[in-house]
């Protein structure tokens, strides 16, 4: 089955939604194994990161009551 950003997004929505927060790890860690190696790329600081698309649709999708964490490396409903 091919997926999609959105789809990928609505699942980090409903992950924060329910548990509060969602780290940055734990979420590549299973877009990798349920959603595909595309979503996910290595970054200029070597980081294995999302890609944009996933990124943009996830802004959307939360409208501003998401924030990132920077030191904890998270995101976490605000």
């Amino acid at each position: 089955m091919a997926y999609t950003p959105q789809q990928v997004a609505e699942w980090m929505v409903e992950e924060i939604r329910f548990k509060g927060n969602l780290y940055q790890t734990d979420a590549i860690q299973y877009v990798r194994e349920h959603f595909g190696e595309e979503f996910v790329f290595v970054n200029e600081n070597g980081n294995a990161s999302l890609s944009k698309e996933v990124k943009k649709a996830f802004r959307k999708l939360h409208g501003g009551r998401i924030a990132w964490d920077r030191d904890g490396f998270m995101w976490a409903w605000t």
